[in-house]
């Protein structure tokens, strides 16, 4: 395994679907193989959006399903470093430092902050949403990460990342390393209504830990081709989320180009289509769920890896602040200051 880092994760804001498994676990799963990978429960930035008492005491829980959801997807827990962002106060620190280095013109320009504003409810952008790729600047460059897996709306924040460590490095001196973004290969995947990507708060996911009748039923409920009322019409495939759910998860590609040509002319119905790739989809996330079965048999296991990993990446974390610190001249401010200080205290107590 490369002594190369990467540096991933997501919200505890509920368990993981299969808009998360295109968008970023996948890669994930491939590349802490190759990597040091660290996986952040990233509960700071839930507040930018989340932050009731009562959102805030689901963050344990929602963090034990998120990590087993990754684990259950197939990152082996020897190769991985789970750690929870808001017990590590260090990365707060370089949050702050790391706010002087952006503009507000630069961050107003990140296009998915918008759209998390309007998803959350907010009629006005809250400050730390604003900042949220400030931060996810913290989280990466904290570890040193090199490699962030990551899905098509999180390229920009990453850029601000990229962006902070260049302008840090030709002020203070080499520090941190200019991370790499590595882009899943599948777009974003749309809901299963068919009005934009799937997503836990629009109602419109299919969880990793659904169940086979659960799958199957929410595949029956999929939007498809509004204009075809019976099997007998011609049907649309291009922007229909059944057949592109086909096209992601479904290896037989000769059933899939057969039910498109049926489609296409009228000779097949929706129920058809739907029981196919609901059965699709139920083979995909047997193994997945088989996993799961696994890690949830062993009681406080992933605990354990929260923990272990939280400890471990505070130890990491620490180091890079005084390296920080250090480059900035901030332990020299301070240094001066003290050694002043004790200077007059020897002087105010030595004898007349």
């Amino acid at each position: 395994m490369s002594t190369t880092r990467m540096l991933t994760g997501d919200r505890p804001t509920g368990r993981l679907h299969l808009g998360h498994h295109v968008g970023s676990i996948a890669n994930r799963v491939r590349l802490h193989q190759r990597y040091e990978s660290f996986f952040i429960i990233a509960d700071l930035h839930m507040l930018t959006t989340r932050n009731t008492r009562e959102d805030i005491e689901r963050v344990s829980r929602n963090a034990r399903e998120m990590v087993t959801d990754i684990l259950a997807a197939g990152v082996e827990p020897d190769r991985a470093t789970f750690y929870l962002q808001s017990a590590i106060p260090e990365v707060g620190d370089l949050n702050t430092l790391f706010q002087n280095l952006v503009t507000v013109p630069r961050l107003e320009r990140v296009p998915s902050l918008k759209e998390m504003s309007r998803d959350a409810g907010k009629e006005e952008m809250p400050y730390g949403l604003l900042g949220y790729p400030v931060l996810q600047a913290a989280d990466i460059l904290c570890v040193k990460g090199r490699a962030v897996p990551v899905g098509k709306d999180n390229a920009a924040h990453v850029e601000v990342t990229r962006e902070i460590a260049r302008r840090f490095n030709h002020l203070y001196g080499e520090v941190f390393p200019v991370p790499e973004l590595i882009m899943s290969e599948t777009p974003t995947l749309i809901g299963t209504d068919g009005r934009g990507k799937m997503s836990k708060s629009r109602g419109n996911a299919i969880a990793l830990s659904d169940d086979v009748a659960t799958v199957r039923r929410k595949v029956m409920g999929m939007y498809t081709d509004p204009n075809r009322v019976r099997a007998d019409v011609p049907g649309t495939v291009e922007g229909n989320p059944v057949f592109a759910y086909h096209d992601v998860f479904n290896p037989d590609r000769a059933q899939v180009e057969e039910l498109k040509a049926r489609y296409r002319v009228g000779r097949v119905g929706d129920v058809e289509v739907k029981e196919a790739l609901a059965g699709a989809l139920n083979r995909f996330l047997d193994p997945i769920r088989e996993r799961r079965a696994r890690f949830e048999g062993q009681p406080g296991l992933v605990d354990e890896l929260i923990f272990q990993g939280t400890e471990r990446t505070r130890v990491e974390v620490h180091r890079t602040l005084v390296e920080v610190r250090r480059a900035m001249g901030l332990t020299s401010a301070y240094t001066q200051v003290r050694r002043r200080a004790e200077r007059y205290r020897k002087a105010v107590a030595a004898p007349a």
